[in-house]
């Protein structure tokens, strides 16, 4: 071998080396810097250090968190403040992965890239925590504030009328759906922080055409004209003239329903006052003694409907505290209402 031929070889071979040395020692240059063609949620951090990313990607993701969550029904507006979400984002852990992608390849593979342009083309995720028991809290709250029971239609009773009260629907919270939303809302970390809640449409369970089924039957006594009605499906069937509790022995106001029923009934008689020597004993039916003539309809705590014979006394205040009727009339009645049947008192 000539002396040329050896010196070419040498220098060949220090060239190689020296070139060896050189992309190992910028390979080892790179190691902080991120490669072309990485992303992290969504942020090209492709040529940045370590802090340089942390920082951009930081800001893309938290910056949106620190903002409030609202969730919106017609006019009222329920928020949920950030610092309750309690929201921490992965951005190191994302860098770290950033930095590895980066790292993909033997030495000349990487060295191949660098000079030639290429890239790593990897899409990194960030991972974001927050408070699910602050989210599930803020939920409840929206259902307390939007959510409404249905309405059954009903009656409003008065001493001489009867009417249907309308049925109202309710609504009910579409919760999944809003756990749902505020979920991907603050898993995606960006768009709008505002969510419109929806609801679902609830029915009663009596509607205002189904009322009149309710009731069938239906009483009312207006106790200043000593008027007791009778309606049927809400209508006013009949209309009979009675006698009512005088003054210190009312007969009582407000809504009762008729608990029981008899034919010639016993009259247990009060300890009152008023009894004189006859209070606390027990009456036949059917006999002279007895008021409480031909039937009885209990109405509440003693008091009741029954007929009379004291025919001068209906159109006043005279009772005991009972409603009393002409026998032929409270026999009437009595073979068109039942047990449980409403009657309101006014």
């Amino acid at each position: 071998m000539g002396r040329k031929t050896q010196v070419f070889i040498v220098a060949l071979v220090f060239l190689l080396v020296g070139g060896a040395v050189a992309g190992y020692a910028y390979d080892r240059s790179q190691e902080n810097t991120i490669a072309e063609g990485v992303t992290v949620s969504g942020v090209d951090v492709s040529g940045m250090n370590r802090a340089e990313a942390t920082e951009a990607v930081t800001d893309h993701v938290l910056a949106p968190q620190r903002k409030p969550v609202e969730a919106t029904f017609e006019d009222q507006t329920y928020q949920l403040p950030a610092n309750e979400l309690k929201v921490h984002a992965d951005v190191d852990g994302s860098i770290d992965q950033a930095l590895e992608e980066s790292r993909q390849g033997a030495l000349p593979v990487r060295l191949a890239r660098e000079i030639t342009g290429g890239s790593v083309d990897a899409s990194i995720p960030v991972e974001v925590e927050y408070s699910k028991p602050a989210v599930n809290q803020f939920v409840r709250e929206v259902a307390d504030g939007v959510e409404m029971e249905p309405v059954d239609a009903g009656i409003a009773p008065g001493a001489d009328s009867l009417s249907v009260t309308e049925a109202k629907n309710g609504r009910k919270l579409r919760d999944n759906l809003l756990t749902t939303q505020l979920t991907s809302l603050l898993d995606e970390g960006k768009g709008g922080r505002t969510i419109t809640a929806r609801v679902n449409v609830v029915k009663p369970t009596v509607t205002s055409a189904e009322v009149a089924d309710q009731y069938p039957t239906y009483l009312t006594l207006d106790r200043g004209s000593y008027t007791l009605r009778l309606w049927k499906n809400l209508k006013m069937d009949k209309s009979y003239t009675v006698a009512v509790g005088q003054v210190g022995l009312d007969t009582p106001a407000g809504q009762y329903s008729i608990q029981d029923k008899q034919v010639d009934p016993a009259w247990h008689v009060p300890l009152s006052d008023w009894a004189g020597d006859m209070a606390g004993e027990v009456v036949p039916g059917g006999v002279p003694e007895n008021p409480l003539k031909a039937r009885w309809m209990g109405i509440f705590d003693g008091a009741g409907i029954h007929g009379t014979d004291d025919t001068g006394s209906l159109g006043s205040a005279a009772s005991h505290g009972c409603v009393r009727m002409a026998v032929p009339d409270v026999v009437d009645l009595y073979e068109q209402v039942d047990v449980g049947t409403p009657i309101y008192i006014g």
